[in-house]
């Protein structure tokens, strides 16, 4: 589920990014591991609808009705494959569909307006129509001798029964249209000669503005995209637009600001545009923006010469006995060089005194992380252990240390100790070595048992079984929890 997820919220990203046929590949691994997921398809279809592969967006909204029939976004995905195919009249039915489920769907509603526009503008081309809506703009007719209305009179009937202001909007949405077109064919020059006369016709709608930003968006001129952009949301806010519309200026002009990599302005129009409609896609944009800022701002704390100073105080407090603020001094110095081993292991020595043998062990394995080779960051994590009454574990600790110096003399004292500890208290060695699931897994299993009972009746056989490094490792553990000895 949580590659699901992840998959579906990469598709999400690509596709506030218009970067349809990425959010489509996701989707469909996605859909691959999820066959019957309905969320997978709407999203998928809705990838294809605005890519312009309608009859693919189709088959995507039909499987995601059929697999939820009461969910209302998949009869607003049909509509829109439907409105892409120009089928209107089954566009407008899907969301008639949906309505009966939700009655106060504002996507439904929107769909079923844009329809009626969309059939006004086919009357006023005398393109082919396909729809039959619950108000069909009415029109008359001029018969001529064959009963039949004229193309040229059936233009002007239609025309004539339109306002000024319904001919103004038809005129400025052919241009939109015209827009489109040739945006799909990544023809933005003319793209933007059709989407300004558009605005030009009408001035009061922000799509237009938004159209205009997005041509300039992908012409990476990202100024103009964000000022277009804000004009829009302006136009936008005078002119009652949907909010939807205005969250979507919000958030390309965050990604206008995301390619910049400015991610402290990404994310402010990113939280606009989510106080206006929140979306997963920009929700995940969001989420990434306040990532990389973090980023940002850790990177820029970093400073090696303030950690040596902190870490000089971090010292002089631990040789002190003022182990609390040692701890704050060496916290700091870590914010300042996080990749500096010694600090993480000073910081364990403090957590040691104090007992917080959590977070020292946590500590000593993140100073090991950044260099395995570090000694000392073995010898805390074997004192931790002592400490913590993890003899066996301890000992392994203290070997790693004696691997990359079999002469240094903190790690031969410790795991003495820990060897003599096995020698004082046989019981206590097994109670400690068998709560180990590392050597519960090593007794039990069938070819160590066996090599273990060749070893007590031939001691040579030692010699052999160590030139074998997955055995030697398994009986260098044993050895260390102290349940074997070689003698």
């Amino acid at each position: 589920m949580d590659q699901i997820n992840a998959l579906k919220e990469k598709g999400n990203k690509a596709l506030a990014e218009d970067k349809y046929e990425e959010a489509i590949a996701s989707y469909t691994e996605a859909i691959n591991l999820d066959e019957k997921n309905h969320v997978l398809y709407s999203n998928r279809s809705a990838a294809y609808s605005k890519a312009g592969k309608y009859d693919l967006a189709l088959k995507d909204a039909e499987k995601t009705v059929s697999l939820n029939p009461s969910w209302v976004k998949g009869y607003s995905r049909l509509g829109a494959a439907y409105t892409g195919l120009q089928k209107y009249h089954e566009a407008f039915k899907a969301y008639a569909d949906g309505l009966k489920y939700d009655p106060n769907n504002a996507a439904l509603i929107q769909g079923q307006n844009e329809i009626r526009e969309a059939v006004l503008a086919q009357l006023l081309n005398q393109t082919p129509m396909d729809i039959d809506p619950q108000s069909p703009p009415s029109y008359s007719t001029t018969k001529t001798t064959n009963n039949k209305p004229t193309d040229t009179n059936k233009k002007e009937a239609n025309v004539e029964n339109l306002t000024e202001e319904e001919k103004k909007k038809l005129e400025a949405k052919n241009a939109k249209e015209a827009g489109n077109a040739a945006y799909k064919k990544k023809d933005f020059e003319n793209a933007l000669i059709h989407y300004n006369k558009a605005l030009e016709i009408d001035p009061t709608d922000i799509t237009f503005h938004n159209n205009i930003a997005a041509v300039y968006f992908e012409q990476k001129d990202y100024d103009k995209c964000i000022k277009e952009c804000e004009k829009g949301i302006e136009v936008g806010r005078e002119n009652r637009a949907d909010y939807k519309l205005i969250s979507k200026a919000f958030a390309r002009i965050g990604n206008a600001y995301r390619k910049m990599e400015n991610w402290k302005m990404a994310k402010t129009y990113y939280e606009k545009s989510m106080a206006e409609h929140r979306t997963p896609e920009v929700k995940t944009l969001l989420s990434e923006a306040e990532k990389l800022i973090k980023e940002q701002e850790r990177k820029a704390y970093i400073d090696p010469v303030k950690a040596e100073e902190e870490k000089e105080k971090g010292n002089e407090l631990f040789k002190k006995g003022d182990y609390s603020t040692a701890v704050k001094h060496y916290s700091e110095a870590i914010k300042r060089n996080p990749d500096d081993p010694k600090l993480y292991s000073n910081r364990a020595a403090c957590y040691t005194k104090l007992a917080a043998f959590d977070l020292g062990l946590k500590d000593c394995d993140k100073c090991i992380e950044l260099d395995s080779k570090f000694i000392k960051g073995y010898i805390r994590k074997g004192k931790i252990l002592q400490g913590m009454q993890a003899p066996t574990k301890a000992s392994s600790a203290y070997q790693k240390a004696l691997e990359i110096d079999p002469n240094n003399a903190e790690a031969l004292e410790g795991y003495r100790a820990c060897s003599m500890g096995y020698y004082k208290n046989p019981q206590e060695v097994w109670k400690n070595a068998m709560s180990d699931p590392e050597i519960q897994q090593i007794l039990k299993d069938p070819a160590m048992r066996l090599i273990l009972e060749q070893m007590q009746s031939d001691p040579n056989a030692v010699q052999e079984h160590l030139k074998n490094p997955a055995i030697a490792d398994k009986i260098m553990k044993l050895l260390g929890s102290g349940i074997i000895e070689i003698h």
